[in-house]
């Protein structure tokens, strides 16, 4: 296929500032965005946006970018922070170097998710050259703390009302197909208490893992079963033991025990359910009284926006317009920002440029012709929802 001399000039406005934000460590931990929103503001600042950079807790920070007034409002979101480079040595590449092979991009954040956030910044320019919205707002958002599912990012925007949406774009990496349902998360930790004694003579103590064994043989036998028969499509309830930790030494009865649950919920079940669900299960176990308790870590539930929603739709026809066929529904493993409007009765779809499955790996990259697609195919979107004023 010949590529015109306009996607060339993209393919290298698309490049130069990708090679930008890779070059700006953001890794968590220790989760500073600082630096690296400071420098996307100023393209946004440049373009005529109303800029801020709204911080909780520092160093974690986010850029809010907008333009326009009102309803409807578009806000695209890009998380901002990236997982830290692992080992060195398995990267070819420098990991905070843009670097381009065979048409594709290596870089740390590369894939997730600086490629979306470098789209992101090119349809800011270009919806400003255009005139800006001719009807209601666009808002870029650029969040902290989204690699490690806090509450410093996008959940901290939604809670203070720094950003409305009437549709959320999420920059994830779908190789430019759409998901538009997403179970929700919660974690739950089960922590139990038993008496420390010499291991030398075990029943002076009352041992915690044994008490422990005795939850999970319970979680598995009666709640596994259930979450197997709660599908939807391809999407299934699951429940994951995440990690284990107890004890000090060999020869000492441990009387602490800490376990972490990852439970994946469909987007019709509640994490307020899933967790009374839990609990429960722990309290109809038997134990003695104050010897189990179990505590909610995180907890959001999931969304699904149908396909017939005016902006999932005009997305959905603009993909097909630009790649010449209707995009695939993919079914989500990971979370999103999105679960944080879950409940808010607003249309949430995740699309972007990138692999999902070449994240947080070594070598990550990204292809530069799909950061093309993406954001030509995001500006057939603004134009088939706000408009453009000039």
């Amino acid at each position: 296929m010949t590529v015109s001399d306009n996607e060339k000039a993209i393919a290298e406005s698309l490049h130069a500032l990708l090679a930008e934000l890779i070059a700006i460590p953001s890794t968590t931990p220790p989760g500073d965005t600082q630096a690296i929103c400071e420098a996307a503001g100023e393209h946004f600042k440049a373009a005529g946006y109303e800029v801020s950079m709204p911080m909780r807790t520092p160093p974690i920070a986010n850029l809010v970018a907008q333009m326009g007034k009102g309803s409807p409002c578009v806000v695209f979101n890009s998380h901002i922070d990236t997982v830290g480079t692992g080992d060195r040595a398995a990267w070819r590449t420098d990991p905070f170097a843009a670097t381009m092979e065979n048409g594709r991009i290596y870089g740390l954040g590369a894939n997730n998710c600086k490629g979306s956030a470098a789209v992101h910044l090119w349809l800011a320019a270009e919806i400003a050259r255009r005139g800006g919205p001719k009807l209601g707002s666009v808002v870029f958002v650029f969040a902290g703390d989204e690699e490690r599912l806090g509450s410093e990012g996008t959940a901290f925007l939604r809670e203070e009302g720094l950003i409305e949406p009437d549709a959320l774009v999420l920059g994830s990496p779908t190789e430019n197909q759409i998901i538009i349902e997403e179970r929700g998360i919660l974690w739950v930790e089960i922590e139990t208490a038993g008496r420390a004694a010499h291991g030398g003579d075990p029943p002076a103590g009352d041992n915690a893992i044994l008490r422990m064994m005795r939850l999970l043989e319970r979680l598995q036998i009666e709640l596994a079963p259930r979450l197997a028969t709660r599908r939807s499509g391809e999407k299934i309830s699951t429940m994951n033991i995440g990690t284990i930790h107890a004890g000090e030494n060999p020869n000492v009865v441990p009387d602490r025990c800490t376990l972490l649950i990852d439970r994946r919920l469909l987007p019709e079940e509640s994490v307020d359910t899933a967790f009374a669900e839990i609990e429960d299960l722990v309290a109809g176990a038997g134990e003695p009284r104050g010897t189990c308790v179990v505590r909610r870590l995180v907890g959001t539930n999931g969304f699904s926006a149908p396909l017939d929603d005016p902006h999932v739709s005009a997305l959905v026809a603009a993909i097909e317009e630009r790649l010449g066929k209707p995009p695939e529904v993919l079914n989500a493993l990971a979370a999103s920002d999105g679960r944080f409007f879950a409940r808010d009765g607003i249309e949430i779809v995740n699309f972007g440029p990138g692999d999902g499955a070449v994240s947080h790996a070594a070598n990550e990259f990204i292809p530069l012709s799909e950061m093309v697609d993406a954001a030509l195919i995001l500006r057939a979107f603004i134009e088939r929802t706000l408009g453009f004023a000039g």
